[in-house]
């Protein structure tokens, strides 16, 4: 359910919708490098490939997403997150390859396959994995992403840390404001992929 914040009678809500998370992230990261480079220019092939990918996310056990929705109800940021080792079973990863396919095409399944093996194997041993966060366009610089991390990391259970990856240079120093720190970078076609961490602390909840 959702809980009140103080801000500007925004409320963080830890279960919303997965579709709806995924058409608030397909806006978000219209200009991000990577899904630039999976999905193209297309808004079609980008809301269905966070669609597939959101719907598989969803079936993962432990898998979490938060949101900032306001007064009206709709969401202004979302961010989605993976417990330690969890993957999806051979049959769901056959079905987000399918939708992938008939939807946004296979250079974006081959893309998407190629960013995961490229960044794979890089996070600690039970470190949750931050997959996607992203703030409605018309609200960046307003607060909204900063609420939702600094939620984040307060609820998440994560005494081994968190983990995420970005090809987008100008995320790196907002990242280290929230104390992640860089582990390395990776070369992948155009992009530069930068992996970093963020030590664990206990949950509060």
């Amino acid at each position: 359910m959702p809980e009140p914040t103080a801000e500007h009678s925004w409320q963080i809500d830890t279960g919303p919708d997965p579709l709806a998370c995924a058409d608030l992230l397909a806006a978000a990261f219209a200009r991000e490098p990577a899904v630039s480079w999976i999905c193209g220019d297309s808004a079609r092939a980008r809301t269905h490939w966070f669609r597939a990918t959101l719907r598989t996310h969803a079936r993962l056990d432990g898998a979490r997403r938060h949101a900032v929705v306001g007064a009206d109800g709709r969401l202004l940021a979302a961010a989605v997150l993976t417990p330690p080792r969890a993957t999806p079973g051979i049959g769901a990863r056959a079905r987000w390859a399918s939708r992938t396919v008939l939807r946004c095409g296979p250079r974006a399944l081959g893309r998407t396959m190629r960013y995961l093996d490229a960044t794979s194997g890089g996070e600690t041993p039970e470190a949750w994995t931050l997959e996607f966060v992203g703030v409605r366009p018309d609200l960046s610089g307003r607060g909204v992403g900063r609420l939702l991390l600094n939620h984040v990391l307060a609820v998440t259970p994560a005494p081994r840390g968190l983990y995420l990856t970005t090809a987008d240079p100008g995320n790196v120093p907002l990242y280290e404001h929230f104390g992640f720190a860089t582990l390395g970078r990776t070369l992948l076609g155009p992009l530069s992929v930068t992996s970093m961490s963020r030590a664990g602390a206990r949950s509060s909840s």
